[in-house]
């Protein structure tokens, strides 16, 4: 199988030009066979260039949201620079977490650009958090986002599923043939991480050094219509060594017999 990285894990060496391009060359030397553009400014010309040089596709990006919605047809010429067919949405704003009104009206508005997209040979992915999880009679947000925006596609997100509560095998079936971008993050208990043993933290990890069974889960995937697995560290570049981390990952995922 091949993998990729979301690059915002760290995205601390993607800044310039020069860094990036010997940061892609390193994870294509680890392993990764693409990635995901995320976590720095969001320069089409460059990253084409880096791309090519470094054979590392980029196959998913997140852009800002008044883009997607004000800018559509701009944004599709701008990934056609860099052959992506994947446009992205990191997060809802955040300001409409409050106002469960506004939050239908995004999902209308990202309906309609998703459309749009899927129009012109493109696709959208929304990434879920564990916030869209939240419920509401019987339903979650995420549930109501898959019912009312039937062209919005998921980047399924394994750990915030896990934190979210929802049974992560449940939840991948629903979203089948929806999910071809996932994003592969594992989940980590340290107790003692508030200073309350009965209130434990829980935090990003490198696949494999925490609790969630990647070895059931990917096959899942694949089967609901995963083609791009993503692995997102959000911490790693808190890191000594950002690149060790996201390098634990890749060996663990290599290591699986798929």
């Amino acid at each position: 199988m091949k993998y990729g990285l979301n690059l915002y894990s760290i995205r601390s060496l993607i800044g310039t030009e020069e860094s990036f391009l010997q940061t892609a060359l390193a994870l294509k030397e680890m392993g990764y066979e693409y990635a995901q553009y995320s976590g720095a400014a969001f320069d089409p010309e460059r990253i084409a260039r880096v791309s090519k040089q470094a054979e590392l596709p980029i196959v998913l990006t997140h852009v800002g949201y008044n883009s997607i919605i004000n800018d559509t047809e701009k944004l599709m010429e701008q990934h056609d620079l860099f052959g992506c067919k994947n446009i992205g949405l990191g997060c809802m704003p955040i300001e409409s977490l409050k106002n469960r009104e506004e939050m239908y009206q995004i999902v209308e508005n990202l309906e309609k650009a998703a459309v749009k997209m899927e129009e012109n040979g493109f696709h959208f992915f929304y990434h879920h958090h564990h916030f869209e999880l939240m419920r509401e009679g019987d339903e979650t947000f995420l549930d109501y986002m898959m019912k009312n925006a039937p062209h919005v596609n998921f980047t399924a997100d394994t750990y915030w599923l896990q934190y979210g509560g929802v049974n992560i095998l449940e939840y991948l079936n629903k979203m089948k043939g929806r999910i071809a971008c996932v994003h592969l993050k594992d989940y980590r208990v340290d107790f003692g991480m508030k200073g309350d043993w009965k209130d434990p933290g829980t935090r990003f990890a490198p696949v494999g050094d925490g609790n969630i069974n990647f070895k059931e889960i990917i096959p899942v995937m694949k089967n609901c219509g995963a083609e791009y697995f993503l692995v997102e560290q959000d911490n790693a570049v808190e890191a000594e060594d950002p690149m060790e981390e996201v390098k634990k990952s890749i060996e663990t995922l290599k290591s699986f017999a798929f």
